[in-house]
Formats: structure tokens, C-alpha cells, sequence
């Protein structure tokens, strides 16, 4: 895992074009998702490092249920069906990473279910019992509740080197878009080019 949560092909920040016009059509469609799926894995990855942090430290169980569970939607969202970038089984054997990343990956996903799930808390069981008095009669009612076992650090470790792995997978896979993006603009003119909305792009050098 990266130990900033960069992307894989990081580089300084460089001042923006002049001018940026938004493109349209499926090829930018898949940029976009792309760049979503890119940024989720990202997102996992910063949440792990900071649980390995949150862990070691035994910090309050909020942090890290925080943590955790965005780092599960987030994962789970690069696989989301209904986009045609979207992750799938198959990725993760691109990974060559060693071990059964589909069982993992199932376990990632039921996982989210339980810390997503819109009825049932994800932190405790809870039961409601009887009380009896020393003569066997109902004298009250309990209410007990069992501790959900917290993520541990192995988890996290081996969810945030998956993340990685994938992430630099979509990196490839938006360079390669890029560049077919690109090419199919070959021939295109300025004047079909300023028909397009210009975008208002932020200069990452500017001073604040």
C-alpha cells in the first residue's frame, strides 16, 4: 500500500491548459467513471492507513467504524454494476497478487452489506429477556446486547494492498482512454472545439 495514498502514477502538480472544453459521449462517459472508480480506491486506501494509525493506537471504536465503513462503501462502488468501467472478479486476478482475492473479495462485500444495512445495527446483538426473582416469578425485563468484534489490522493491511493493486489497474486503464479520447480529436477544429462549454479548471500552483 501506498504510504500517502497517491496514485500510482503520481507526479508533481503542473499548471492547467488554458483552456478546457467538456466532451461528451460514451468514450468521456468512461473516463468519468473511471476517474470515480480511480478516486474510491483511493479513498479505501487513505482509510486504511489511517485505521493501521487508528488501530495501533486503540483509538475510540467511532474512528475507526468510521473509517472502515467508508472504506467498504467505497470499495464496493468500484464494482458496482451498471457501468461499463466497473470492476469485476476478473480485475482482481489481474492484480497477480498471491491468495484467494475472490473469496476475499466476497467477504469485502457481505462485509458492506452488514455495515450498510439501512435495519439492522451493525455494532451490537440485542436480546430482551425475562428477569426472575428467587421464587422463579417475573420480576423485570433485560436487555442484553453482544459486542461486534472491531476490524483488525491484518484486514485492513490486506483490504488497503488490494485497493492498490486495483487502483493502479484503472490508472492503466484511464491513460489508455486518454490517449483513444485523444485521437479521435484528431482533425477536430477550433471553431468545432470553442461550440463546446468551456470548463473552469482550478490552477493546483496558485498560492492561496
Amino acid at each position: 500500500m501506498s504510504s500517502n495514498g497517491a496514485p500510482p502514477t503520481s507526479s508533481a502538480p503542473s499548471a492547467p491548459p488554458p483552456v478546457v472544453r467538456r466532451l461528451e459521449g460514451a468514450e468521456a462517459q468512461v473516463l468519468t467513471e473511471l476517474a470515480g472508480t480511480f478516486e474510491d480506491l483511493q479513498m479505501v486506501l487513505l482509510c486504511c492507513e489511517r485505521l493501521v494509525a487508528a488501530l495501533a493506537a486503540q483509538h475510540d471504536e467511532v474512528v475507526v467504524e468510521a473509517l472502515w465503513t467508508t472504506a467498504m462503501l467505497s470499495y464496493a462502488r468500484a464494482f458496482a454494476p451498471g457501468t461499463g468501467s466497473a470492476l469485476t472478479e476478473e480485475d482482481l486476478a489481474a492484480t497477480n497478487l498471491e491468495g484467494d482475492l475472490v473469496e476475499w473479495h466476497h467477504m469485502l462485500m457481505r462485509l458492506r452489506d452488514h455495515h450498510a444495512d439501512p435495519v439492522i445495527n451493525p455494532r451490537e446483538i440485542f436480546s430482551v429477556g425475562v428477569a426472575q426473582d428467587a421464587q422463579g416469578a417475573a420480576n423485570g425485563v433485560a436487555i442484553t446486547s453482544a459486542r461486534q468484534p472491531v476490524v483488525d489490522d491484518l484486514t485492513v493491511r490486506q483490504t488497503g494492498a488490494i485497493a492498490y493493486a486495483l487502483s493502479q489497474l484503472v490508472n492503466d486503464r484511464i491513460e489508455a482512454q486518454q490517449k483513444e479520447v485523444l485521437a479521435r480529436l484528431e482533425g477536430t477544429t477550433r471553431a468545432e472545439l470553442d461550440k463546446l462549454v468551456r470548463l473552469d479548471v482550478i490552477d493546483p500552483t496558485a498560492g492561496p
